[in-house]
């Protein structure tokens, strides 16, 4: 099953593809999508689209997205929602099933502890993808979501996959 994870971020979206057979995870893809200054639908739009290509290019069977988590700063988690919201989009518009973790949940699953710290998971996803390099730290935590998203989430199959199962 091939699988993409993505890290949701207004400014850089963290993105990992990821090969998922009998238990055994290959390492196909990951980057960033960036975007600059501007107005909020600028961004948006460039962010849907950079992803949309990312889908297009590595032809994922389901996704995986990290869920938000709610800070001091209401406009900031406003704004990480928004993006977000692209996240879970893109591949609802390509038909596929997301499954969707909180960031500890991830963590646990990655490195066994909820907590772990950014170079921990970093650390653990270099031992799961042998050759891994990432494109950045959003990329590598996208990779993450991918790699928790190979356990949880192998019922997730989406439009297609449902469509499939019907025509059989």
């Amino acid at each position: 099953m091939r699988i993409i994870g993505i890290d949701p971020g207004l400014r850089t979206l963290g993105w990992g593809v990821i090969e998922s057979h009998g238990g055994k995870m290959r390492h196909i893809a990951n980057g960033l999508c960036t975007t600059g200054s501007g107005d909020l639908a600028s961004r948006l739009l460039s962010l849907h689209e950079q992803l949309t290509d990312v889908v297009a290019r590595h032809a994922p069977e389901t996704a995986a997205v990290e869920q938000t988590f709610v800070n001091k700063d209401g406009a900031g988690t406003l704004k990480l929602g928004q993006a977000r919201a692209i996240a879970l989009l893109v591949p609802a518009q390509a038909g596929l099933g997301i499954g969707e973790y909180a960031p500890n949940q991830v963590k646990k699953t990655v490195v066994g502890v909820g907590h772990a710290a950014k170079e921990q998971v970093q650390h653990m996803v270099r031992m799961q993808l042998p050759g891994v390099d990432f494109a950045g730290a959003d990329a590598a935590d996208a990779l993450a979501i991918a790699i928790c998203h190979a356990f949880y989430g192998s019922g997730t199959t989406g439009f297609h996959g449902a469509i499939a199962k019907a025509l059989a």
